[in-house]
């Protein structure tokens, strides 16, 4: 049950992942887009990490696409762009070639499926999800966390610059 749960999530995930290219319209692969990312966050909940789940809904699917939305409107996109871009296409079929030749290598190899890291069953059982994700985003990676919310910081100042910029 749960495999067959995993494919139609995989199946629905990369129909919306393709549509968030191929619709003209920049609202629908928005919308396309909120989909994946509901199909990774039942990814999350099938890894038994809940939390992650709710983090990847509110943040992702919510707040992120909410900025998103905001700019796709504030730029007035529309239907403007018609330019067919074949090279990007072919490149992008290469790449995605190339990737799936690596992944299968290291899965074969057994680097990407072999169990690694301080993190056991036993340690999540005994603290919890939450807790060691803090404690790691607090005290382990704490000057990489600071740094990204600097940047992020500068990207929202940034942006309302450019919106009141007058034309």
């Amino acid at each position: 049950m749960q495999a067959i749960l995993f494919y139609l999530t995989a199946v629905v995930a990369i129909l919306s992942a393709f549509f968030v290219m191929k619709c003209r319209n920049p609202i629908n692969s928005a919308l396309n887009l909120v989909t994946t990312f509901l199909c990774l966050a039942v990814f999350y909940v099938m890894l038994e990490s809940p939390f992650m789940a709710a983090v990847q809904i509110m943040v992702y699917a919510g707040a992120i696409m909410v900025l998103i939305i905001f700019v796709i409107m504030l730029l007035n996109l529309g239907l403007t762009v018609k330019t067919r871009y074949t090279h990007g296409l072919a490149a992008g079929g290469i790449l995605s070639v190339m990737v799936l030749f690596v992944a299968n290598y290291f899965t074969r190899a057994g680097e990407a499926t072999g169990t690694g890291g301080s993190v056991t069953s036993e340690l999540i059982a005994s603290y919890g999800h939450t807790e060691l994700i803090g404690r790691a985003m607090f005290v382990d990676f704490l000057l990489p966390f600071e740094i990204a919310s600097i940047l992020l910081l500068v990207a929202i100042v940034g942006a309302v610059v450019l919106s009141k910029r007058k034309v």
